[in-house]
């Protein structure tokens, strides 16, 4: 009588158990869209702490948001596959048919698996990953349904990886640097640290929806001149005095403008014999944030939330191709390199000139890209408040849309006293040339019948 009333407890205990794990809701639980954003999070703040260029980094960024749409994607029968739609992706592996998978799970493994493959910080996105997964487990999927969940976005990671190898990145490594010309309308290394050109060879990189990185090449810019009634000096003039203007208050406000985009991923620091070096997020890094809030404002979905992570990063990867393409071919001088050279050898601009050639503003190309993006998904006059710079001492920005910021982000570069204004203008027809292919071209959700 007493072992049967022990193993009777024991059932009692089995069933409650099993009960108590059971969750028939662990595919919504697991689709909450925050448990994407802070993986997003984390590989932003590992890009930072690796230090990728802008370009590089846009790169992370794309490849690792398609794997985690596409590993997702079954999941949604809303959406339809970007296979056939970017250059030289196949179609993905797919998942076995009548067994059960939890795809927001596979969705942000095959995210983390790619981009942990893309950046030098292995452990911090490991170390993350132990966490996110165990915040994961509370939700008690099933066991077999989490193994196959892992394993499928294992395929699909593998998929883009192999996709990605293809891209003409591992051969752009072995290219030979940058060569300084003697020619005086031509970029020089500018200091404190006068580094080498970043990215001489990112016209080769593969594109995703572009024809090619010379789809859109913009005119070329205004010649260069040292006469006093040139053109050019004019230009250049309109840099040199971008912050004198008389008004105490316009010249704080285009201070504020400059810092705020200013996104460069290593500002070097000089005291002395001392140096020390700071380092924030990429341009596209920005924008990625401000995809993030985005989303929270819009209240949007675990798919809604990979769309525009996923279209956002695709712009922004294309448009650092076009614009870098134009970069190296016009190769024209910074406004710094002028200005000390030929007008006041003691000036400086607000910002620390980044190491690569002045035309186009990689901020006007990549922001109009990202906006046109954006707006594609959330619509015109979306008005949100701009957090993105707030870790790094910054006070928010607020918008009425995302192409009222990408015009704050332009013209920021000539408040920051890096480039002309040409390159500012034209870069941002540049850009939204590049934003509206991407959106006509690169379809998210499946066309409804008309019968």
């Amino acid at each position: 009588m007493i072992i049967r009333r022990i193993l009777w407890m024991l059932l009692i205990v089995a069933v409650f158990s099993a009960c108590e794990q059971a969750n028939p809701n662990f595919q919504e639980d697991a689709g909450n869209p925050e448990y994407f954003h802070q993986s997003m999070k984390q590989l932003s703040d590992v890009i930072v702490h690796d230090i990728f260029s802008p370009p590089v980094a846009s790169r992370i960024f794309a490849y690792s948001s398609i794997a985690g749409y596409e590993a997702a994607l079954p999941g949604s029968s809303g959406y339809r596959s970007l296979a056939g739609q970017l250059n030289g992706l196949e179609a993905t592996p797919q998942p076995e048919e009548g067994k059960t998978y939890c795809f927001p799970l596979a969705g942000i493994h095959a995210f983390l698996k790619v981009g942990k493959a893309f950046t030098f910080s292995e452990d911090k996105m490991e170390a993350y990953q132990e966490e996110l997964y165990a915040a994961l487990d509370s939700i008690h999927i099933p066991g077999d349904v989490w193994d196959r969940s892992l394993a499928y976005g294992d395929q699909v990671a593998d998929h883009i990886l192999a996709w990605a190898n293809e891209d003409m990145y591992k051969e752009t490594r072995t290219y030979p640097k940058y060569s300084i010309s003697d020619d005086p309308a031509r970029w020089q290394p500018t200091p404190p640290d006068y580094m080498d050109g970043i990215e001489p060879h990112w016209k080769m990189i593969r594109t995703m929806v572009l024809d090619s990185a010379q789809q859109f090449t913009p005119p070329p810019p205004t010649a260069f001149s040292m006469d006093k009634n040139s053109k050019f000096m004019e230009e250049t003039m309109e840099v040199y005095e971008a912050l004198k203007v008389d008004d105490q208050a316009e010249r704080e406000e285009r201070t504020a403008i400059a810092k705020f985009w200013d996104c460069n991923p290593y500002v070097s620091h000089h005291t002395g014999h001392v140096m020390f070096a700071t380092k924030k997020i990429t341009p596209g890094g920005h924008w990625i944030g401000i995809t993030k809030i985005a989303c929270r404002k819009a209240n949007a979905d675990f798919m809604k939330t990979l769309e525009a992570y996923t279209i956002t990063s695709i712009a922004l990867f294309d448009a650092f191709i076009s614009c870098w393409d134009e970069k190296y071919r016009s190769n024209l001088i910074r406004p710094e390199t002028v200005i000390n050279r030929y007008i006041d050898e003691k000036w400086a601009p607000t910002l620390q000139t980044p190491p690569f050639p002045e035309y186009t503003s990689g901020h006007s190309v990549i922001s109009r890209a990202a906006a046109v993006a954006l707006t594609s998904v959330f619509g015109d006059n979306f008005s949100f408040l701009d957090t993105t710079e707030e870790e790094y001492g910054l006070p928010a920005r607020e918008f009425n849309s995302f192409m009222e910021a990408s015009s704050e982000a332009a013209v920021s570069r000539l408040y920051g006293g890096i480039h002309y204004r040409p390159a500012i203008e034209y870069g941002v027809a540049q850009g939204e040339k590049v934003g509206d292919l991407v959106v006509k071209n690169v379809q998210f959700r499946q066309q409804l019948s008309t019968k």
